[in-house]
């Protein structure tokens, strides 16, 4: 399989849109990334990236191109899980594109739980909001997606949906702290912290306040929900998150959290999925089969 090697290479410079840059990851130097790139155009008959002052990047044969070795190094990932099952150790690479709520507690749980059974099993997991998550899928750098509010699924195989309420996050000491519900109006009278636009959450909010009387007043945005959460939790402020994102035992030293009324803030919904038509590797179908079920036992 050595000319595997040689559509790595491809694929890197395709990733890096530098020879220089690829080289650098790959740990060898320009001038041999180089030959390697014009040998293998050498062999198709045509170019497969245009040269620009600063870098490279693919034309239409390389695209065609990259599509393939992506897909075969896909096929290859799942032959080889396939073939470490047959003698009963489980092995692979599972790679998760995923909302930022996930990442602070459902998904290192997750990923214990799948390895105490199966520990030849690698995971990446990598933030990919909305849109994002969806081209992780289509270059082959997730296997899965897990996503608030994606914005376009074209290319997404469905394989789960999970409704999420939003929920208000304050300080414990607030004066909203002690409900279970709340009132978007009551949260909105205090100052607010958000992620930024790039969030499901943040999108939702703001979907509603367009066909609202309500205002709010932005103190505080942030790309880190772990910031926002902490932050709501020293000073008179209130953020927002979804139930996968919050401890589920509640043990966060100084927070408060209560779900905003289903009459002021309908909940969104976390999509679970794949890339179209692929088949997976075995561990991270295995993997997905878990998390389903948690999922369907947690929230319905």
């Amino acid at each position: 399989m050595k000319h595997i090697t040689t559509l790595r290479y491809v694929d890197a410079v395709a990733r890096a849109g530098s020879i220089r840059k690829a080289a650098e990851e790959l740990s060898i130097t320009s001038t041999a990334l180089n030959r390697r790139i014009l040998a293998i155009e050498e062999d198709l008959g045509v170019p497969v990236f245009e040269r620009l002052p600063r870098g490279v990047r693919l034309n239409s044969a390389g695209e065609i191109l990259v599509d393939h070795i992506r897909k075969q190094f896909s096929d290859l990932d799942r032959v080889r899980s396939q073939i470490a099952d047959l003698s009963g150790v489980r092995r692979g690479h599972v790679s998760i594109a995923c909302s930022q709520a996930l990442l602070p507690y459902f998904l290192p749980e997750q990923i214990a739980t799948y390895r105490r059974e199966h520990p030849g099993v690698s995971f990446g997991v990598f933030l990919r909001d909305r849109a994002a998550a969806e081209e992780a899928l289509v270059d082959f750098t997730a296997d899965i997606a897990l996503v608030f509010e994606p914005v376009r699924l074209a290319e997404f195989q469905t394989i789960r949906t999970i409704r999420q309420p939003v929920h208000a996050v304050f300080s414990a000491d607030h004066p909203l702290s002690g409900q279970s519900t709340v009132r978007l109006a009551d949260c909105l009278s205090y100052p607010v912290a958000l992620p930024t636009k790039s969030s499901g959450v943040r999108s939702l909010l703001e979907t509603i306040l367009i066909d609202s009387t309500l205002t709010m007043n932005l103190v505080i945005e942030s790309d880190s929900f772990e910031f926002l959460r902490f932050q709501a939790t020293t000073e008179n402020i209130v953020s927002f998150q979804i139930p996968i994102g919050l401890p589920t035992d509640g043990t966060v030293p100084g927070m408060a959290s209560a779900m905003i009324d289903p009459r002021d803030m309908p909940s969104g919904t976390i999509y679970m999925g794949q890339l179209k038509n692929r088949t997976l590797p075995i561990a991270a179908t295995r993997f997905i089969d878990q998390v389903t079920k948690v999922l369907e036992a947690r929230f319905g």
